[in-house]
């Protein structure tokens, strides 16, 4: 990062911070502004992403590697706790405010970045706007949500939702009967029109509760709590740990990491 004092004198009300960026750079207002929002640009040692910001004489530093070109897109993973919405909009109780929604993109904040996340790409207002929901999760669940401004992604998600396997391990109150769990895995009807497939297996059981793990493709928000139903099943929680190839794995609740460029769905 090299470092670049404003040769400006201080006023009172502070110079545009695009406009020092002109004249370091020796660029167009235009492009000191493409500078300043890619997060090339720091003052006193912080990344401002606002052109408009005002310098009142500190130092500007301008990363030597500084480019015109667009920030790369970028897809998030997030581990998202109950009672967030991602995609289904329906309300849940919030302690202290009644019934509302808080969206899920929310959480997805420099301070809530995974520890171990390890991207090295320094989080920009550009990687929050546009960013396209890959697959919903309703707001009582928790687990793994895909936000990404990736067009291939994108496509890959939505188009393959029918054939890509997700995986839920789903808490059921009290014990699961043998025959609920042989019943699932033979599949249901609905209409008299198949549900889709989906394996099922206890994972761990108790007299309080069981869990299961089920692995099926083609869910929706509201397939495995109608299938649990149709059963006699009382589900307690839910959470997704993986799509397709993609688990959740360590990442904790309430945080995020970038998508590494080898991972694939």
């Amino acid at each position: 990062m090299t470092q670049r004092q404003t040769a400006q004198p201080e006023v009172s009300e502070g110079i545009r911070l695009s406009k020092c960026v002109a004249e370091l750079k020796a660029c167009s207002r235009r492009e000191a502004e493409q500078y300043i929002e890619g997060g090339w640009v720091r003052v006193a040692g912080r990344v401002v992403e606002e052109p408009q910001f005002r310098v009142r004489g500190e130092r500007i530093e301008i990363d030597p590697h500084a480019s015109l070109m667009a920030p790369a897109a970028v897809t998030i993973l997030l581990h998202k706790p109950p009672g967030y919405d991602a995609g289904t909009g329906e309300p849940v109780d919030i302690k202290g405010v009644g019934k509302g929604l808080r969206q899920a993109l929310s959480l997805v904040t420099a301070e809530s970045r995974a520890s171990d996340e390890r991207s090295g790409v320094a989080l920009l207002r550009k990687h929050i706007a546009k960013q396209i929901l890959c697959g919903p999760l309703e707001s009582r669940a928790s687990g793994l949500v895909v936000f990404t401004q990736d067009w291939r992604i994108e496509r890959k998600l939505s188009e393959d939702a029918g054939v890509i396997e997700q995986e839920f391990t789903v808490e059921i109150k009290g014990e699961v009967p043998p025959d609920a769990v042989d019943r699932l895995n033979r599949g249901l009807q609905s209409d008299g029109r198949p549900l889709p497939p989906v394996k099922v297996s206890i994972t761990s059981a108790g007299e309080a509760s069981t869990r299961l793990r089920f692995a099926i493709k083609g869910v929706h928000p509201g397939l495995i709590a109608y299938l649990c139903d149709r059963v006699g099943l009382e589900i307690v929680s839910m959470k997704r740990i993986r799509i397709g190839r993609m688990p959740l794995s360590t990442l904790p609740a309430g945080q995020w990491r970038f998508l590494m460029p080898y991972e694939r769905f």
